[in-house]
């Protein structure tokens, strides 16, 4: 059974105003457990409205967010559970920091689910050394750190709630390539150990691609496609359509393989390139 799925999940903004116009238009997908999802399309699309409506953030106008198989708005009473098991990151989460210290900032989800001071202080550690957060920063203010150390403390705060379902909107927006790889391999990490599930949205192809098991690609509020990275990455003529680009190395090998090379389709990264150009030498006798 999926651990999440949607059912014609709309939402409507100014409903019922002249100003009314659709964020999300009626999508329905299923993710399991341990997926690594990622979410793309262009800016406008509807991507951060989903994902708000995936944890209760938002209500949608009309269809269904089913978590373990049950509507998450069946009991409204019970919404801000829903959060603790579906944790949002949200884009530029360091605007979100705001205790005194770092430390009180992790610690403040896992209080308000009424852990014991133990248990908050091991989730505190724990959740610090998955993203690469020194202890020596815990008694610091959080407006005292750089740019990406602030992004990991939000980060560090939302997965100490361990929450089933991880939502990061846009995790490495602003950060210089240092940063962002950073970042992303931590998460990648993160998600091994955990094997929860994980939706990232991004606009970084190559981020995607790199670390992603299957995509939903949005356009003008719909689901445009939802299937494995590679399918996804495999339809440049609907990516091209819809605005968006395969990740470089993917449309390096797709142009090699167009002008006659064999090449498979959907290579993803720079890895897997060498390995079948390296094979392709050998097979012609070219290395």
């Amino acid at each position: 059974m999926s651990i999440l799925r949607t059912e014609n999940l709309t939402l409507l903004y100014s409903a019922k105003t002249p100003f009314e116009h659709i964020g999300v238009d009626s999508i329905s997908i299923e993710i399991e457990k341990g997926d690594f999802v990622g979410i793309i399309g262009h800016t406008g699309s509807g991507k951060s409205s989903f994902t708000q409506m995936l944890n209760g953030l938002i209500k949608p106008t009309s269809g269904k967010v089913y978590l373990d198989g049950e509507d998450i708005w069946q009991d409204q009473r019970k919404i801000r559970d829903v959060r603790f098991k579906v944790g949002l990151v949200f884009q530029y989460p360091e605007y979100q920091l705001f205790e005194e210290t770092v430390y009180k900032d992790i610690a403040f989800g896992p209080t308000n689910m009424g852990l014991s001071e133990n248990e908050i202080k091991e989730r505190v550690y724990s959740s610090c050394k998955f993203v690469g957060l020194d202890n020596s920063l815990l008694e610091k203010s959080p407006f005292d750190l750089s740019g990406g150390e602030k992004r990991r403390v939000a980060i560090a705060g939302v997965i100490a709630m361990d929450p089933e379902i991880l939502i990061l909107d846009e995790p490495t927006a602003g950060l210089d390539p240092m940063g962002r790889d950073l970042i992303m391999s931590q998460l990648s990490a993160y998600h091994r150990k955990r094997n929860n599930t994980v939706i990232l949205v991004s606009h970084s192809m190559e981020d995607v691609a790199q670390n992603c098991d299957k995509v939903l690609v949005m356009n003008k509020s719909k689901c445009a496609m939802f299937d494995t990275t590679k399918e996804v990455f495999s339809n440049s003529e609907l990516l091209y359509s819809v605005g968006l680009k395969t990740p470089c190395v993917t449309e390096i090998t797709q142009s090699l393989k167009e002008k006659g090379f064999s090449l498979p389709s959907g290579i993803l990264n720079v890895e897997d390139a060498v390995i079948e150009i390296t094979e392709l030498l050998k097979r012609e006798g070219k290395l």
